[in-house]
């Protein structure tokens, strides 16, 4: 049972808040908005490459090495929703970029395990932002769900613009992102990158936790090779055989590339090809997963860690990075690599 109870806790610390998501009772429209905040200011970030952070570490009991110093890419990204709980101030539709506990669990958690992925590729750039409380994923009013996922993605627009303006320097950018930050980035890729200019620096982007249609964008193709560059990934995870109920059971035309093989076809993929997840307590495990694409979404089998036969649980969600960590870390870096050669 002791592993089991360790098992529980890396599923819960993972990649977001370890609290049962609250519903709120008040509208956007008659809740106040905390202040915007001044990207100049490196307290507005929870990741820069010019200071010791979450996003330079690596896991334990792993090999791995933080090498934003020596990289020649950067990486914009994009966190996803921890403002799941009861609001301890105000501020309840979106998140005061002065909530220092609210910093603190997003530093620790999605920081942590999901944007260290990405510091062997390149320096990562992590804004905090307005973020929409969970409540606007579930709300029945699509007006607040629309005008807190705006505040949320004008922060990330002007964080955005700040990292162009000031960091850049015309250096190849991956962009990231989880869940509700999965949202951002892709408004983002449309607005600065589908058909732009400025498209031509990407490398790749990693557009994990949101069901996206493969024709979201009019230039942005999904990746089908694990070398290909210009190219989005996208996936969400669930366990071998299930289909969550907003699917139907058919056909679809979602993306969902395979981050054991980067393919898009439905072929398995055995735990034998995860180099290395991330569990509890940020420990590195070997075989941790596999991964199959179904219909649109990636199928995977419970990860294979002591007390697995006793895990229930069907959506994956909050661990799509965690469970395929390492082959994200090094796909990441072959992309930068190769984008860089065809330059």
């Amino acid at each position: 049972m002791r592993a089991l109870f360790i098992f529980s806790l890396f599923l819960l610390s993972a990649c977001a808040s370890n609290q049962t998501p609250y519903v709120l009772s008040t509208r956007w429209k008659d809740a106040p908005q905390p202040a915007p905040a001044d990207y100049a200011d490196p307290a507005s970030w929870s990741a820069l490459p010019s200071r010791f952070d979450a996003a330079d570490l690596v896991p334990r009991k792993s090999f791995l090495k933080d090498n934003q110093a020596e990289s020649k890419a950067d990486v914009f990204f994009i966190h996803p929703t921890i403002f799941t709980y009861k609001p301890e101030n105000e501020y309840v539709w979106n998140a005061s970029m002065t909530d220092a506990a609210l910093n603190m669990r997003t530093d620790s958690s999605t920081i942590l395990n999901q944007a260290t992925a990405f510091n062997a590729a390149g320096r990562v750039f992590a804004p905090r932002y307005r973020q929409a409380h969970y409540q606007a994923f579930v709300t029945e009013y699509k007006e607040d769900k629309a005008a807190a996922l705006d505040v949320a993605y004008s922060d990330v627009k002007r964080a955005f613009e700040y990292y162009l303006a000031k960091e850049n320097k015309g250096r190849p950018i991956i962009i990231a992102g989880h869940s509700q930050g999965t949202v951002h980035a892709t408004r983002l890729l449309k607005e600065y990158f589908d058909g732009k200019e400025l498209g031509k620096q990407l490398v790749a982007a990693y557009i994990i936790g949101i069901a996206t249609p493969k024709n979201t964008f009019n230039q942005i193709p999904v990746c089908t090779s694990p070398s290909q560059t210009g190219c989005f990934i996208a996936y969400t995870t669930f366990l071998q055989g299930y289909l969550p109920p907003w699917h139907p059971g058919t056909v679809t035309e979602l993306a969902s590339v395979n981050p054991l093989t980067w393919s898009t076809d439905e072929g398995f993929a055995s735990k034998e090809k995860n180099i290395g997840g991330v569990s509890y307590g940020f420990k590195y495990v070997k075989e941790f997963a596999d991964a199959q694409n179904h219909l649109g979404v990636l199928w995977t089998n419970t990860p294979y860690v002591p007390g697995r036969s006793f895990v229930k649980l069907k959506n994956w969600h909050k661990a799509d990075i965690n469970l395929y960590y390492q082959n994200i870390r090094e796909n990441a870096v072959l992309r930068v690599n190769t984008f860089l050669s065809q330059k």
